[in-house]
């Protein structure tokens, strides 16, 4: 069931969006080589909850152990901070969720080191630019497939992998809620978009394979094929008359030192 939301919740998220931005931002001035990722774990926990929020991540299900999740080269999502270091070249992507008055708030971001390989930025930037081909099509009077589609056949023309096992969700009083957000669909198919949805569109592209297998930690999830993956989420809110996207990457950009996209939003 969609729970639709009224302007006071969509306000409440973005409240709560804000701070997740800006512990986004905090993780961002720190990511490079030589550092640990439980540190920016531990970065990313004392700022939310030091702004009156809640790792959303932390315990869920009742096991996930960390704030963020850390996912680095061929870890598509769901990668557990470790005593891992980061290294030059390495590709790392950011998955945070903020609890806030009642609400919940998801966003993610992917970043390469200095030093990666052309054709790894060119997956990013890439997969980065599907994540606002799919917020185009999000408006109402859609379907899901609609956003679904773009994002897929624009990524599968360079010859991508989209991930089929894991998707994009609402979000709300629960973090993850209906309705589904495929990143690979038809159009004119699925879930008719309407004024007061709220969900978070998360393209999830490999340089290869679409595949991937799960660890025996039940968490992380890697490329069947070992290559790199690239992750970037957003939330929007569906009005009648325009589609406001309630999560920023503004204080990311602020904060990483490598400005390794060529082209801005």
């Amino acid at each position: 069931m969609v729970h639709l939301k009224s302007e006071e919740e969509i306000h409440i998220i973005k409240e709560g969006a804000q701070i997740l931005g800006k512990a986004h931002g905090e993780v961002a001035g720190l990511i490079k080589p030589g550092i640990k990722t439980s540190a920016l774990d531990k970065v990313a926990e004392e700022f939310i909850r030091d702004h009156g929020g809640i790792p959303s991540f932390k315990n869920y299900n009742g096991s996930f152990p960390a704030s963020l999740c850390i996912s680095v080269n061929d870890v598509v999502v769901h990668g557990i901070p470790s005593n891992y270091e980061l290294k030059e070249a390495d590709v790392v992507s950011i998955d945070c969720g903020v609890y806030y008055k009642g609400y919940h708030s998801d966003s993610a971001y992917t970043y390469p080191l200095e030093g990666a390989d052309e054709k790894v930025l060119l997956l990013l930037e890439r997969t980065y630019e599907s994540l606002f081909k799919g917020i185009e099509q999000a408006r109402a009077g859609n379907r899901m497939g609609d956003v679904s589609y773009a994002i897929q056949s624009y990524v599968e023309s360079f010859g991508y992998g989209v991930v089929r096992e894991l998707v994009g969700h609402g979000v709300g009083k629960k973090l993850h809620e209906d309705p589904e957000v495929p990143n690979f669909g038809k159009r004119g198919k699925g879930v008719k978009l309407v004024p007061g949805m709220v969900f978070a569109i998360e393209p999830m592209i490999n340089m290869g394979t679409k595949n991937v297998v799960q660890e025996r930690d039940g968490w992380t999830i890697r490329t069947a094929d070992r290559r790199p993956s690239a992750h970037f989420e957003h939330m929007v809110a569906i009005r009648e008359d325009k589609t406001e996207v309630l999560t920023t990457h503004q204080y990311i950009e602020e904060k990483y030192s490598y400005k390794w996209r060529s082209k801005s939003r």
